[in-house]
């Protein structure tokens, strides 16, 4: 098993380590010569120093490259990032959840494992796999193990309900996650439990974290403000301070991926947000998602005209990038808007608050009542 991954990385060639949030950029020829090496062989003496100099707990001076090395092949396609849904099933019924009815279905593993080898051949080297819950899928490991065996940088994004179980702890021994997300819903039980929808989470997230904490996991918190916990938002920040943890504060809550909007029914009115502008992203070009049946499209988000992997293989990938520039165009009540410049969401989010008949305030700079 790898300790370190040599890879493309866009225009760049980088060297990254499981579970570290460190990484150093490699010029072109040292990455060739990495590429070209002799597994057998010891390691260049200059990788051995710049190993020694970013990760001091890491020595591999006289080791056999094949020992600790693992060299990620270009790819033609030019992805960097995906994400993944393994499944949408969840052990919590979340009011808030984007996912509206999660139903508890997805592929064959072996299917599962197919398409962990296009996203490698596409370039993929930061997955992100998520849910649903993913940790309740009957192929996480086995397929989170593929992933790690394939180069990526993995993170998990999970409620923690199940991060206390040896057989998962013992998996992010062995293939350290680069990172784990935690979704946190409360900073008590009362209304842990409420937002869930199931007696008893409070108790399972408590006894994930502290499992998850005693790992040194590299753990950061998701920090989810609605209706049923708004009171308790500095709560909240105050527990993953004392835990020592990074976090990020999410207020606005998302139609779901249908156009549903009993999501939004879990909006706290005090927490609403106008964000910031959006000055575009990188959808489809570099990026992709995958849901649990390996259709994949641009984003999270935006899921018209899905590709399927186990279908069209990696070729299909070739349609994602003019999907992408079609799916972000303004249309409907978007098109000819004189605020389009400045608008604060894309035009896929900016959909699906239109099908689930959401206030204007909550997505579009019309809805702000001007002062005066």
């Amino acid at each position: 098993m790898h300790d370190l991954i040599a890879s493309p990385f866009l225009d760049e060639y980088v060297l990254v380590r499981p579970g570290s949030r460190g990484g150093l950029r490699l010029p072109q020829a040292d990455y060739e010569e990495l590429r070209n090496h002799d597994r057998a062989q010891v390691a260049p003496a200059w990788l051995a120093e710049a190993v020694g100099a970013q990760w001091a707990d890491l020595d591999v001076a006289g080791l056999p490259t094949a020992e600790f090395l693992l060299v990620r092949q270009p790819s033609p396609w030019g992805y960097s990032r995906a994400s993944w849904e393994i499944n949408l099933g969840c052990n919590y019924a979340c009011k808030h959840c984007c996912l509206g009815l999660k139903v508890n279905s997805g592929m064959a593993l072996a299917d599962k494992l197919t398409c962990l080898r296009i996203m490698a051949a596409a370039g993929v080297l930061w997955l992100q796999i998520t849910g649903g819950e993913p940790t309740v899928d009957k192929d996480f490991i086995a397929s989170y193990r593929t992933a790690f065996e394939l180069g990526m940088m993995i993170t998990v994004s999970t409620n923690a309900s199940l991060l206390w179980r040896e057989n998962l702890l013992a998996l992010f021994r062995e293939c350290p996650p680069y990172r784990v997300t935690v979704s946190m819903y409360g900073a008590a039980k009362a209304s842990y439990d409420e937002l869930t929808q199931r007696p008893g989470a409070w108790d399972l997230f408590v006894q994930g974290m502290n499992a998850a904490r005693h790992a040194k996991l590299p753990l950061r918190m998701s920090i989810v403000v609605t209706e049923d916990n708004a009171d308790e938002e500095q709560a909240m920040i105050d527990l993953c301070r004392s835990w020592g943890l990074e976090y990020n504060v999410f207020t606005n809550m998302t139609p779901t991926i249908y156009g549903g909007a009993e999501s939004l029914t879990a909006q706290s009115k005090e927490h609403l947000r106008m964000r910031r502008p959006f000055a575009g992203c990188n959808a489809g070009h570099t990026f992709f998602h995958a849901d649990p049946h390996g259709l994949v499209s641009i984003c999270k988000i935006g899921r018209d005209d899905q590709i399927s992997l186990p279908g069209e293989g990696i070729d299909g990938l070739a349609r994602l990038g003019a999907i992408a520039d079609r799916l972000m165009l303004r249309t409907g009540g978007c098109s000819g808007c004189r605020l389009s410049g400045s608008c604060t969401v894309c035009r896929p989010l900016a959909k699906h608050y239109q099908e689930a008949k959401a206030p204007l305030a909550s997505y579009c700079q019309h809805g702000i009542k001007k002062a005066g």
